[in-house]
């Protein structure tokens, strides 16, 4: 990012030699996300080894085109008012998970409020949607249905390509926020009209984000001013920022099968020094970077505070300081006091295993003087 930012500091909309080296730029981290986005992922005994993965998607994937944004929230926000904007008459009927980011169940009710019929799907216990249901709700009165590929809090890991199929199935568009499973788990393009993305997510730097679009799907601008980004996104972009999101989708391409088999490792070491606590959500449809655990009595606000060097949290980033329970954990049917009682811990590709033990072992020590204190 630093030449971006120090001496090729050219505004990339520009036709003077600096504009189009930057411009230039942001084309080849537009391919490296788009890469990552159809990178296979293979499984641990199956696919390319590390570095291997093609630079372009590969023939006969699904065709779209991808717009950088300012970030998922935007990039969610476009998709669905944008594709909202243009539903017909009769199909004006939007349908979500309730377990959906807020920047997608916030932007779906306020839909609700313009006179659009919003329909929140239920979740089981485990997190995950019922299908049969999926299909009875998403009917030929449906025109949107947004669904998470990873969640942000639990982990879970939704059937977004049977959603997808579903939502086609009934005429629908189908949006999804791969943001939590880019580079972790496969996208399923294929299923999907519209993909929303973020670079911070994936080791990258905040303030950007991305909107792929399938060819032939059509959504109405969300910022207005010179069209820069194909005529459709509006204001200048960063070079220095959509390079950094280019390089850690690149990384995320070369190092999938690396950063597999480390998280993996990790999520044993985490769940075997924590199977005295109650998982929440899946265990087996799930990312395993993320985990979610409960216990009766904990109060999980006290101990984040106590433990102030330990980077864990009570739920999203974004409701942090709200004072409102999650309400990823009310859809899964937790009562209050059990969301209250919960933690969420992330570990990936630069967590060392020995931090782990050292961080696992500093909760479970803050939990056993809570318990001790309440006798």
């Amino acid at each position: 990012m630093r030449p971006w930012l120090e001496t090729r500091f050219g505004n990339p909309h520009s036709p003077h030699r600096l504009g189009r080296e930057a411009a230039a730029a942001v084309e080849v981290a537009r391919d490296q996300v788009l890469a990552a986005l159809h990178c296979p992922l293979p499984g641990p005994r199956e696919g390319p080894g590390v570095g291997t993965p093609p630079e372009k998607p590969s023939t006969g994937a699904p065709a779209g085109r991808l717009y950088f944004t300012s970030g998922a929230t935007e990039a969610a926000n476009w998709a669905l008012k944008g594709a909202a904007a243009r539903l017909p008459e009769g199909r004006r009927r939007i349908v979500a998970l309730a377990t959906e980011h807020a920047c997608v169940l916030d932007t779906v009710h306020w839909l609700g409020g313009q006179g659009f019929d919003v329909d929140i799907l239920p979740v089981e216990p485990d997190g995950l949607v019922d299908l049969d249901l999926a299909a009875r709700r998403i009917d030929g009165r449906t025109g949107l249905v947004a669904a998470m590929l990873v969640n942000n809090e639990i982990g879970v890991i939704q059937p977004v390509a049977e959603l997808g199929a579903i939502a086609r199935a009934a005429g629908a568009l189908f949006f999804c926020d791969a943001v939590q499973g880019l580079g972790r788990v496969p996208v399923p393009l294929g299923a999907c009209d519209m993909v929303a993305v973020s670079a911070h997510k994936v080791h990258g730097p905040k303030g950007i984000g991305a909107l792929w679009i399938a060819d032939g799907v059509a959504i109405d601008p969300l910022l207005h001013g010179g069209g820069q980004e194909g005529g459709i996104r509006s204001g200048t972009l960063s070079p220095a920022l959509c390079a950094g999101f280019g390089a850690a989708a690149r990384l995320l391409v070369e190092r999938a099968e690396a950063d597999r088999a480390h998280v993996a490792r990790l999520w044993e070491i985490a769940r075997g020094l924590t199977r005295d606590w109650s998982l929440n959500g899946s265990e087996t449809a799930r990312y395993r970077g993320n985990l979610n655990i409960r216990r009766e009595g904990l109060d999980s606000a006290r101990l984040i505070s106590e433990l102030r060097d330990v980077a864990l949290s009570a739920g999203s980033a974004c409701a942090s300081g709200s004072g409102r329970a999650s309400h990823v954990l009310a859809a899964l049917g937790l009562p209050d006091r059990a969301a209250r009682a919960s933690l969420r811990i992330g570990f990936g590709r630069y967590t060392r295993e020995e931090e782990l033990r050292a961080a696992l072992g500093r909760i479970a020590e803050a939990a056993a003087r809570q318990r001790s204190f309440a006798a």
